[in-house]
């Protein structure tokens, strides 16, 4: 993940200890606690804007003024039913209820009225600042993925994002007609204009690979406007613990035209000093590599096509610390838009992938 909307809003946040969660009924709780329970739950589904349902449930031991504030889990947790409005009353016979975008599970904080719910999280709070008590309950049923449009590139097989995302600071439509392979079997990302709104594209590897060498080859990307992002990245639906084992190598100056920095590696969380390392890189061809063992990664970029062996170093760095160990990671290859005032997006873009390469 790259900087991104999800990341100013992780800033601080700590990991929910175990003996903080409840499931969907109530559970052993301290006596002093209220407890929250769900009475109904809305089902297992991948996030976005397009579907929403009721989520409903009653809370036993609320205090006046308290309140109750829903999260939706879909690769972080995102406050419902809007960031405008996040907050569910507590009715006088201490039943809520409220509308809800779809998420793999769901989390209700009861909170006080002093407590301002970030917009997402990548990790749920701790009780404190405001947060009374929380449960966390799995979508009902079995889980209802979003339709993809499937794509071969460099001999594997790849699906492409047909829904919504918030990625980036803002909402946008991804489209499938958004990454196409031509005849030579290059993949083109765009992000396209959709009446008026800018549409994104977004492809992820249908199986996870686990340790090895990573190598994606990219066409010149020196016309990439400021707010437009494009990503390699690794990551785990399911791994929380873990940062989501997100690994990133990525090209951008985050909407900022001034920037010398036109590109970053990144292990999450980002915030932690010493997990991004800044470079820029040159016009033309280049060449990204993730080499990713036990215990360490190692990012490297050079000009033109990695199989030169006098192909130019432009960056490399390794990381250490945090790095996490395979699971059910995909690798999903971003083409994206940040939100930015000064540089909004002006024109349709569009980077060239001309090959992905795995060596165990």
């Amino acid at each position: 993940m790259k900087l991104n909307l999800f990341r100013p809003l992780w800033i601080g946040l700590l990991l929910l200890p175990a003996s903080f969660l409840v499931g969907a009924c109530k559970s052993g709780q301290p006596h002093n606690l209220p407890a929250i329970e769900f009475t109904k739950i809305p089902p297992s589904a991948q996030g976005g804007r397009e579907k929403v349902d009721r989520i409903e449930g009653r809370v036993v031991g609320a205090s006046r003024g308290q309140r109750v504030v829903i999260y939706a889990h879909s690769g972080a947790w995102w406050v419902q039913p809007t960031v405008a409005d996040p907050y569910t009353p507590l009715r006088a016979d201490s039943t809520w209820s409220a509308e809800t975008h779809l998420g793999y599970e769901y989390a209700a904080l009861l909170v006080g009225p002093e407590y301002k719910p970030p917009p997402t999280m990548d990790a749920l709070p701790p009780r404190g600042g405001g947060v009374v008590e929380a449960a966390v309950v799995k979508g009902a049923g079995p889980t209802i993925f979003a339709p993809t449009k499937p794509v071969k590139f460099s001999g594997y097989d790849w699906d492409v994002r047909t829904i919504a995302s918030d990625r980036g600071g803002s909402s946008h439509p991804y489209r499938g007609e958004n990454a196409w392979t031509d005849s030579d079997g290059a993949l083109h990302l765009r992000i396209s204009k959709v009446s008026d709104d800018w549409s994104c594209a977004e492809v992820v590897l249908n199986r996870s690979l686990g340790y090895g060498t990573y190598v994606l080859v990219v066409r010149d990307t020196s016309q990439f406007e400021p707010a437009t992002v494009l990503s390699m990245t690794t990551f785990d639906e399911w791994g929380g613990d873990q940062s989501y084992r997100e690994m990133d190598a990525e090209v951008s100056r985050w909407g900022d035209a001034t920037s010398k920095s036109n590109a970053q590696y990144v292990i999450e969380p980002y915030y932690q000093p010493g997990n991004v390392y800044q470079f820029g890189v040159p016009s033309g061809k280049i060449t990204f590599s993730m080499q990713w063992e036990a215990g360490r990664v190692k990012f490297k970029t050079v000009r033109g096509d990695s199989r030169d062996a006098a192909a130019s170093v432009v960056a490399e760095h390794e990381f250490t610390s945090g790095v996490p160990s395979p699971s059910q990671e995909r690798v999903q290859l971003f083409f994206y838009i940040v939100a930015s005032d000064k540089n909004p997006l002006q024109h349709e873009n569009e980077v060239v992938l001309e090959k992905f390469q795995y060596l165990p």
